[in-house]
């Protein structure tokens, strides 16, 4: 299938340590590894003559229906983002995630392993579990997605989903990415068509299905891609970052009565465990700061953007390259 849950985390969204609001248990029956207390409980569905009083399994904690219900996702006082491209614990995806989770959001995140398995840094086994652990851990609420953006039926499958097991979206941050290294000579139609498909056109179906489900109060929602300009040597990523750009730009026009910021950052040159030594002593010295990007910089300046006081940003492209185009 196109998107899924992994197979090994059948049960992925986790609850935290939330006080339970006194439902009345009639009997305990389950300890589930993730850290939910499964109880059946009494809950009333809807109201006057039409209210009937159903047993349903639920988390003592967390107060989420278990399994949860596609159709009814639990009530959290924490909103909900969604981080497209995170699966190595060592990416900026997977660090954006985490800071979010560490200020107060549900997280969902999609990742594609055939494409990690392209790359020669890899992906090692178990680090999209890995890191709904971690991310549970802060205290959010996740759910892990392998969704080939590939497809273009996939961003509204992804937004579904997220939309029945933790609610509502937010925050759309889009970190997902293809790339091949190759020049305008070297580069080849199939190359070009799944980069502009991943980068630029799976950007465009998610920021348009992110609005379609868009609930929240004027001034809350963002829309935030990670771009490059790294085109020489690498064509098709470069153009289809290019893309993205204006389809994002768009977007903070197009969405101004709905209160959405849409921005892009380019984060620059950030170590991910992609460079070598002499590339990465080359950007230390062409770098004012002295020092080469980490996830963690980009991280932040996501979390500024997500919070009330970032909310004044809006339709830029943001350059957060420590100095290094000044250079």
């Amino acid at each position: 299938m196109a998107v899924g849950l992994p197979e090994e985390r059948e049960r992925d969204v986790v609850g935290g340590d939330r006080q339970c609001r006194g439902i009345r248990a009639s009997e305990v029956i389950d300890d589930d590894a993730v850290g939910h207390t499964v109880i059946v409980a009494s809950a009333t569905i809807g109201a006057g003559a039409v209210g009937v009083t159903l047993p349903i399994p639920i988390c003592r904690h967390c107060q989420l229906s278990y399994p949860p219900a596609v159709d009814e996702p639990a009530v959290s006082p924490r909103r909900v983002a969604v981080v497209t491209g995170a699966s190595r614990r060592i990416g900026i995806g997977a660090a954006i995630a985490c800071r979010l989770a560490e200020i107060g959001w549900d997280v969902a995140t999609t990742y594609w392993r055939p494409y990690d398995e392209r790359m020669l840094w890899g992906s090692a086994h178990g680090e999209t579990a890995a890191l709904q652990e971690q991310l549970a851990g802060l205290g959010a609420r996740t759910l892990g997605i392998e969704a080939d953006l590939s497809s273009p039926e996939v961003p509204d499958d992804v937004f579904a989903q997220v939309n029945g097991r933790l609610g509502p979206v937010g925050v759309l941050v889009m970190c997902q990415c293809d790339d091949v290294d190759a020049g305008i000579a070297e580069t080849t139609v199939e190359d070009f068509d799944r980069c502009m498909a991943v980068n630029a056109r799976a950007s465009w179906l998610l920021v348009r299905a992110f609005a379609a489900q868009f609930r929240g109060s004027h001034g809350t929602g963002r829309i935030i891609a990670l771009t490059s300009d790294h085109t020489v040597g690498s064509l098709a990523y470069g153009a289809s970052k290019g893309a993205l750009d204006r389809i994002v730009i768009a977007a903070a026009s197009e969405f101004a009565d709905m209160g959405i910021c849409a921005n892009v950052i380019n984060p620059g040159p950030t170590d991910t465990g992609w460079m070598d030594q002499p590339l990465l002593d080359e950007i230390v010295d062409g770098t004012l700061l002295g020092r080469v990007g980490n996830p963690e910089d980009c991280a932040n300046l996501v979390a500024f953007l997500c919070s009330d006081e970032g909310g004044w940003v809006n339709g830029q492209l943001l350059m957060s390259d420590g100095g290094r185009r000044t250079c």
